[in-house]
């Protein structure tokens, strides 16, 4: 059965975040979380238990170092055990290349800018185009439970920003040229995405928008 509620929920505020200088030091698998991104997962845990009641819930996340401690600070919060707990590397983030220095990384951040955020790939790393494809392989995984009579009414997806919004573009099949002008979404953003009457998942997700949406402006 296609469940009640899907719940798609970024990492809490990181290392990386903080210093932009730790990609160069540390690789992007390893980088942990704050204090304060621990706090900021435990209570979106406390938000969550909030939207699912005493519904059963499981959980999908990111191998990712700051993703596992999101979800644990997470479950903390909820104060229940899920159903399942499954680590997929589908639902890792982007990756930037192996730790770049940190000149070059933004080199090529801001050469995004310029070729395109959805089609660029980091030098021996992806593009969001890549990410895309790899959403495509996890909805697979997550169909595939689905058609599991025990399949509980709530799922949670722990992951990373570009892939949440990889994943909802790819489950939507929304425009790859609005893609491009779609801000960065807060650490512990919750995305939530309600099963209605009709069987359709419907999103409640309110993404900030660098620029106005227009091909011309993204094109021109």
């Amino acid at each position: 059965m296609t469940p009640k509620r899907i719940i798609l929920l970024r990492h809490g505020e990181s290392e990386a975040n903080v210093d932009h200088e730790v990609y160069a030091k540390i690789p992007d698998w390893k980088i942990a979380l704050t204090d304060t991104g621990v706090a900021q997962a435990r209570e979106a845990g406390r938000r969550i238990a909030g939207l699912i009641g005493d519904g059963a819930f499981g959980v999908f996340s990111s191998p990712y170092v700051r993703a596992e401690q999101t979800k644990n600070a997470m479950l903390e919060g909820i104060g229940r055990e899920p159903v399942f707990d499954y680590q997929d590397p589908e639902l890792r983030e982007q990756e930037y290349g192996n730790m770049p220095p940190t000149d070059e990384n933004d080199a090529n951040r801001a050469f995004r800018e310029q070729f395109g955020y959805f089609f660029y790939r980091f030098p021996d790393g992806e593009s969001c185009a890549d990410v895309y494809d790899r959403m495509a392989l996890f909805m697979d995984s997550l169909f595939r439970r689905f058609d599991r009579a025990d399949c509980p009414e709530n799922i949670i997806i722990v992951s990373h920003g570009t892939a949440i919004k990889c994943f909802l573009a790819r489950w939507y099949h929304w425009d790859v040229r609005w893609f491009d002008v779609m801000g960065q979404l807060p650490n512990c953003h919750i995305s939530l995405m309600l099963n209605s009457c009709s069987g359709q998942m419907s999103c409640d997700n309110d993404f900030v928008l660098t620029e106005p949406y227009t091909e011309r402006s993204i094109y021109e």
